[in-house]
């Protein structure tokens, strides 16, 4: 058998390095497969001749680092009406999910029925669809920065933000909890991506005295979790030196 092998983005200096492995596996599998009497047929050729001298996974990054963080808060607090606002369905959803009810609200459609997930499209920027007092547990993670950019078919409002955030304070309950994450660095919008928060307008404009903050904590320019921060005057002022990072809030709703 001719075996004709193109593989697109492999860097080169991994191919040589690892063909002559693969090849000799493969010449070791074919030769057992005869063995065995060819049980499982040849399909196409799928070389996977980089993982091998990858790392076994990805534990850092804004979203394994938040979703973990917040889905294990909300599993120690064991709320009774938990609702999440705009997280990602296939990470910090999924997680809390496995474990308990969770509603959701997306202004984008979700098709799927799963268990543990009850959905509603919804513009949370709207305040005539919410409803005050609704929950006692919030979640808001990575989602709020978009707001109002028209990213996700949302309708372009420059405080889309703040209506958001004014529709999530009218949902919860005093002395419920609220879980929020947004990128935090020099302050500015990068359209139609996202807005990066500087920490200083988040503690004094968004949180203010509405909220008393249990927990802080941030993922940093190289994807590594800082756990309960302390927000001292200068990293606040200077948004902990960062760039692109990831704020992680927890609040209780005074």
């Amino acid at each position: 058998m001719r075996l004709r092998i193109f593989i697109k983005g492999v860097p080169f200096f991994i191919l040589v390095r690892g063909m002559p492995s693969l090849l000799r596996n493969y010449r070791e599998i074919r030769k057992q497969a005869k063995q065995y009497g060819m049980v499982f047929p040849f399909g196409k050729f799928y070389p996977c001749i980089e993982e091998k001298y990858q790392k076994s996974g990805t534990a850092s990054g804004h979203y394994f680092h938040q979703d973990l963080l917040v889905a294990n808060k909300i599993y120690i607090n064991k709320p009774v009406k938990h609702v999440d606002i705009g997280s990602r369905i296939d990470g910090f959803v999924a997680h809390v999910a496995s474990f308990r009810d969770i509603e959701v609200f997306d202004i984008r459609d979700m098709a799927e029925q799963i268990r543990n997930i009850h959905f509603k499209r919804l513009d949370i920027m709207d305040g005539n669809a919410v409803s005050h007092d609704y929950c006692d547990s919030i979640s808001c993670l990575h989602a709020l920065e978009h707001f109002g950019l028209g990213r996700y078919g949302d309708r372009v409002d420059y405080n889309g933000h703040l209506l958001g955030w004014e529709n999530i304070y009218k949902m919860l309950k005093k002395g419920g909890k609220c879980y929020f994450s947004v990128p935090i660095g020099k302050q500015r919008i990068e359209f139609n991506a996202h807005r990066v928060f500087s920490v200083e307008y988040l503690v004094n404009v968004m949180i203010g005295s509405r909220y008393k903050i249990d927990s802080f904590s941030y993922v940093n320019d190289k994807g590594d979790l800082v756990s309960d921060a302390a927000l001292d005057e200068g990293s606040v002022k200077n948004s902990f030196s960062l760039n692109y990072g990831c704020g992680i809030f927890e609040l209780s709703k005074i």
